[in-house]
């Protein structure tokens, strides 16, 4: 009797978690597979006016990698991969139709993907039940708790987390519930991907590179409305001109207004300097390689840290203050990358160096005490790290990541003492909810 074979599915929805995919293949992250197949998701509001990922600027020198390119969006035609799970009752039909439909038969599956928490990665876990779970992730919430309960149906069938180490020493959370074993993705692997997405080295750049400014459209997920954002964007202008710089590169978020490219190109005119918008759908990691940047600044993103920890490159923060103070629900999955961000990240209108000077130690137990605010009932083991940071020398310093509301909640240090009787307890709350109704 023959052995069975392996196929290997990647999923992927961005040509970022796709470049992370391609350099855990080459470092052996993933074993010897009969068949590697990558399955493209599009999640864009409308994914038929935005091109997948495959269809990106270079993603054909990635393309060696797997034996075939699919489609899940084609798979669930007409209806939107962000909003589609299947109905329990249909389980066994769509199971039947997935191995058919791709050519599985009674192959041994192992899947790798990304947001296991939420649909389209949730629904594909749920039509291969069968199938081991490798989940990678690409970015700075691999440091947080998972966003919601997972099924432990599923949640239990996931035995590693990949990711990218962008924080050295920084343990990741995410998935921690289940056991998870968190693997990095060695960061040579990582680069040499980038190098090869970009192509032939252009050569061109001098020693002196530009500013880099990074747009995220901090409006379109609601942390911001369009006018504080446009307004984020300046303070990157005016900061990088208070430093020195003259020549300003800025890569806007893909979707974001063309209004507010054109209000940067006078803003910096009138400071003295020269913007460029690098209008190219290409990641910050190409151009890191291709301008060779003096500063890279940004809010929160991801490539803050790529910049900061892969390429060696100086990098500056805006507005993650505002933004922690601010943003609701406690819950919000954008809380550790803005944390990790404004613990690591000098900020560009500061002194210029290695950021706060938050030690290994101290910062995994600032995002293990954030972490278990976050969710305490998801990771109630992270509650002693909560206490011990919270009770420690840099509780002061790192307060601000915290509400006192959700201190007094949770029964944390720094929170409000709350009374013991249950008579007086039963007003609090009474005078609470009366509030909140005069409020509305």
């Amino acid at each position: 009797m023959s052995p069975r074979r392996t196929t290997q599915v990647f999923c992927a929805s961005t040509l970022y978690g796709a470049v992370t995919l391609a350099a855990a293949i080459d470092s052996g992250c993933f074993g010897a597979a009969g068949r590697r197949i990558l399955l493209v998701t599009n999640n864009a509001p409308v994914p038929e006016t935005t091109p997948a990922l495959d269809e990106a600027e270079g993603f054909a020198r990635l393309r060696g990698r797997f034996d075939s390119v699919l489609s899940w969006n084609e798979v669930i035609s007409p209806l939107h991969p962000g909003g589609w799970t299947p109905r329990a009752s249909d389980l066994p039909l769509l199971q039947r139709h997935l191995r058919k439909l791709w050519d599985l038969g009674d192959d041994r599956v192992e899947l790798a993907l990304e947001s296991i928490q939420v649909t389209p990665a949730l629904a594909i876990a749920q039509l291969l039940p069968e199938a081991s779970i490798t989940v990678y992730a690409d970015g700075l919430m691999s440091y947080g708790p998972t966003r919601n309960k997972i099924d432990p149906l599923i949640g239990g069938r996931v035995s590693r987390l990949l990711h990218l180490d962008l924080v050295p020493g920084l343990a990741p959370l995410l998935l921690g519930e289940f056991g998870a074993v968190p693997e990095a993705v060695p960061v040579e692997a990582f680069t040499k991907c980038v190098e090869e997405l970009a192509g032939p080295d252009p050569g061109t750049a001098d020693e002196d590179g530009p500013a880099l400014l990074l747009g995220q459209y901090l409006a379109a997920l609601n942390l911001l409305t369009a006018a504080e954002e446009e307004e984020l964007h300046l303070r990157m202008v005016r900061g990088a001109v208070a430093r020195g710089h003259r020549r300003l590169v800025f890569k806007p978020h893909p979707t974001a207004p063309d209004a507010w490219s054109r209000s940067l190109v006078r803003a910096a005119e009138e400071l003295g300097a020269e913007l460029t918008i690098e209008d190219r759908p290409v990641l910050a990691e190409v151009l890191y390689r291709e301008l060779r940047p003096a500063l890279v600044v940004g809010c929160f993103s991801t490539a803050l840290l790529t910049a900061r920890t892969f390429y060696g490159l100086p990098v500056a923060r805006v507005g993650t203050r505002p933004l922690l103070a601010r943003l609701t629900p406690f819950q919000n999955s954008n809380r550790i990358p803005l944390t990790v961000v404004d613990a690591v990240v000098p900020p560009l209108d500061g002194p210029a160096g290695d950021g706060s000077g938050v030690g290994t130690e101290e910062l995994n137990d600032l995002v293990a005490a954030v972490g278990f605010a976050m969710q305490p009932k998801i990771r109630p083991d992270l509650r002693a790290a909560a206490v011990r940071h919270l009770s420690g020398p840099l509780a002061e310093r790192t307060r601000h990541h915290f509400t006192r509301r959700r201190l007094t909640v949770l029964g944390l240090p720094g929170g409000l003492p709350l009374p013991r009787h249950p008579g007086v307890r039963r007003l609090a709350r009474r005078a609470l909810r009366l509030r909140r109704a005069l409020k509305r």
